[in-house]
């Protein structure tokens, strides 16, 4: 493995206030938020961004998220309900411990690839959409680097991942399009040892890559950190920013 399955960490974490400017829709069938650089709007860039969110599904922070890249590259975003309505509570952390491993047996590759790739699609098709970059945290780093990877018809140009989860080494060696990743020091899920591995992993590849470690912040720092305290919350901001230069380059 270049990272290790979900954990517990991975269920932990703090809502972020905020109201979303997004909307939910369906893309084929499959409940999707999409957020626009003017709030309800659709725009006519050419470009949009695949939100490939962690085990909580569409929740409060993802959408922000959403929306935030949205608004700073001025194009669509869209967040596909990967676990169609089964993802983990965002409140479930609260009321201890979760038993994940029958959770992640329902929702593996061959459930979560279709929908990915049903997403590719109706941008391609009906938003003619020539430019599709990924972003994924958690569980949805492995399906941003699996979409790297010339089996899925090459149309992901480039993607960003943030402390990534469940990804093998087979899949990593794969990519053939730019990756970036934002890791932090405290982690049992993309640990050390597993991210200097990812490191030579990712050199062999021949592909432009970039990973940022961030000191003092946990698993799922990204997306779900504590912004009450002042380094988790700069260590967000940075990861952010990070993703937008990677983006703003590679597509």
């Amino acid at each position: 493995m270049a990272s290790n399955p979900p954990g517990q960490c991975c269920v932990a974490n703090f809502q972020h206030d905020g109201v979303p400017r997004g909307q939910l829709g369906e893309i084929d069938e499959i409940s999707t938020y999409f957020a626009y650089p003017d709030a309800g709007t659709d725009t006519s860039s050419d470009t949009a961004i695949i939100f490939i969110t962690d085990i909580l599904g569409i929740y409060i922070n993802a959408k922000l998220q959403a929306d935030l890249f949205a608004q700073t590259l001025k194009c669509t975003v869209v967040m596909p309900d990967l676990f169609n309505g089964d993802a983990i509570a965002a409140d479930a952390w609260a009321k201890g411990s979760v038993d994940l491993k029958p959770w992640l047996e329902k929702h593996t590759v061959n459930t979560v690839d279709p929908i990915i790739e049903r997403t590719i699609k109706y941008l391609q098709e009906e938003k003619q959409i020539k430019k599709i970059g990924a972003v994924g945290y958690c569980f949805g780093g492995k399906y941003v680097v699996r979409f790297l990877a010339e089996g899925h018809d090459s149309a992901v140009k480039a993607g960003y991942i943030a402390h990534p989860s469940f990804v093998t080494e087979d899949e990593l060696a794969a990519i053939q399009k730019p990756l970036a990743i934002s890791a932090s020091e405290i982690d049992g899920i993309f640990t050390r040892d597993l991210r200097h591995k990812s490191e030579d992993i990712l050199s062999n590849t021949g592909q432009p890559y970039q990973i940022n470690l961030f000191s003092g912040v946990s698993h799922g720092f990204a997306v779900k950190g504590e912004l009450s305290t002042r380094h988790e919350n700069w260590s967000k901001e940075q990861a952010f920013a990070q993703a937008v230069a990677w983006l703003k380059e590679y597509l």
